[in-house]
């Protein structure tokens, strides 16, 4: 997947049957890392070369990705006939805990209550995180919870959020051998 706008250039290549190898380029450090986390929580093969107006701020870039990688996912998981469509995970991170909860309804929705002690980690705004949710809910067509439920330090709660986010999304795309049709009474998704 390809996308290229006046403030965004990413090139994003995604396996859902993958190993976990991840190679992940966006210009801002710690986003990179949470990106890996997801990824390799999730079983997930993602190659992501991104570069974007840094001098502004990193919304767009962080939104963009958001954007690419939802995207990328709803066409990877084509009608879902035979996943589990469901997927959660608690997860802890030393003193931080995280819930997670994910649909892979069609209907995309975020619902976010992580609240961190401080502004700014390691020069990334975490604000961008909900930002990179919500955009991945709707390109991929996920409803998706996330609460942060206790913690202290900031870099733990939000790796909470980001593999939990992976590990619920491992148990939501996994194939499930007992219902090999859409998951859904409609029959479709």
């Amino acid at each position: 997947m390809e996308r290229k706008t006046a403030e965004t250039e990413i090139r994003l290549e995604l396996d859902l049957d993958g190993d976990g190898n991840v190679g992940v380029s966006t210009g801002i450090g710690f986003f990179d890392h949470m990106l890996e986390l997801l990824a390799y929580h999730a079983g997930l093969d993602l190659e992501l070369d991104a570069s974007g107006d840094l001098a502004v701020d990193q919304h767009h870039t962080v939104e963009d990705i958001g954007l690419c990688l939802g995207k990328a996912l709803g066409e990877a998981l084509g009608d879902k006939k035979g996943v589990r469509r469901y997927g959660w995970a608690v997860l802890p991170m030393d003193e931080a805990l995280c819930l997670v909860a994910l649909d892979l309804s069609g209907r995309p929705y975020l619902s976010y209550e992580v609240e961190l002690p401080q502004r700014l980690i390691s020069d990334f705004d975490p604000g961008c995180v909900k930002e990179f949710l919500q955009a991945l809910a709707n390109e991929g067509g996920i409803t998706l919870h996330a609460r942060g439920l206790s913690g202290e330090n900031p870099h733990h709660i939000l790796e909470s959020v980001f593999k939990g986010v992976g590990r619920a999304l491992r148990v939501a795309i996994e194939i499930d051998p007992a219902s090999p049709q859409v998951p859904s009474t409609k029959g479709s998704l």
